[in-house]
C-alpha cells in the first residue's frame, strides 16, 4: 500500500519543531511496521482551522492522482481542526482514503460526533446533487421543446467579446463530479493544481459541459 505521511504543527516555536520531527520519524517508522511503501512526507507549520493550505492541496492531489492509497497522521488534530477536520474527513471518504494514526497504532476511528456529522453532510450532499442534476434536466428539455439550440448559444458564448476564459481541463472536473466531490472542493483542488478558478467559474463551465454533452446525444439520437 502507498501511503503519504502528513505532519502538522502551528507554530515556529523550538518545541514545536521537534515536535514535527518526532511526528515524522513516529510515522515512519510506523509505515515501516505495516509495510507500506512512503510515497512522500509532508510537513506543515499551519493552523489547523485553515483549509487553503499548500500540504493539503499537495495531499489532495496525490490522492486524486491515485499515487498514494492510504494517510498516515499523528491523529486527528494534525489534519485540521472544527469545520476544516470535517471538511477534510468528508472528502478523503468520498475519495476512499483510509487514515491510520499513531494514537490508535493503525486504522482511525471516528468519534460517534464526526461520524454522525458525517453521514449529515454526505446526505445533505446527495440530495443537493439530486436537485441540481433534476433542475439541468428540466432545462434541456424545456429549452428543447421551445426550439432553443443550447449547443449554438454556447458555442458563440465561446466567441462572445469580454475578458478570456479561464482554461482548466474540463474533464478533470466531470471525473471529480463523479466522484462526488463538490464544485467548491473542485475549485479548490484545481487551485492546488495552479489553475486559478473559482467555485462559479468551475460550476457554470461543467453546465456548458453538459448542455453540450445532451445535445451532441440527442443529434446522436
Amino acid at each position: 500500500m502507498n501511503a503519504l505521511i502528513y505532519c502538522r504543527v502551528s507554530t515556529e516555536k523550538e518545541q514545536q519543531n521537534s515536535s514535527l520531527k518526532r511526528q515524522k520519524k513516529e510515522l515512519i517508522d510506523l509505515a515501516i511496521e505495516s509495510d507500506m511503501n512512503i510515497v512522500k512526507v509532508i510537513e506543515e507549520k499551519e493552523s489547523g482551522y485553515e483549509i487553503e493550505r499548500d500540504g493539503i492541496f499537495d495531499m489532495l492531489e496525490l490522492f486524486i492522482n491515485k499515487k498514494a492509497d492510504c494517510l498516515l497522521i499523528q491523529d486527528e488534530t494534525r489534519l485540521g481542526r472544527g469545520n476544516t477536520k470535517i471538511a477534510l474527513f468528508h472528502q478523503l471518504k468520498k475519495l476512499n482514503i483510509p487514515i491510520y494514526t499513531l494514537s490508535y497504532q493503525g486504522k482511525l476511528e471516528l468519534s460517534e460526533s464526526d461520524s454522525m456529522v458525517l453521514q449529515i453532510v454526505s446526505i445533505v450532499e446527495e440530495y443537493q446533487r439530486r436537485i441540481h442534476n433534476v433542475k439541468i434536466k428540466r432545462g434541456i428539455n424545456k429549452a428543447i421543446k421551445e426550439g432553443f439550440d443550447p449547443g449554438k448559444n454556447l458555442s458563440n458564448h465561446r466567441n462572445a467579446s469580454g475578458r478570456e476564459r479561464i482554461k482548466f481541463p474540463i474533464q478533470e472536473v466531470v471525473r471529480l463530479r463523479r466522484n462526488k466531490l463538490t464544485f467548491a472542493e473542485i475549485a479548490v483542488t484545481l487551485r492546488g493544481l495552479g489553475y486559478n478558478v473559482s467555485k462559479a467559474t468551475v460550476h457554470r463551465r461543467y453546465k456548458e459541459h453538459v448542455l453540450l454533452e445532451s445535445e451532441e446525444k440527442l443529434n446522436i439520437e
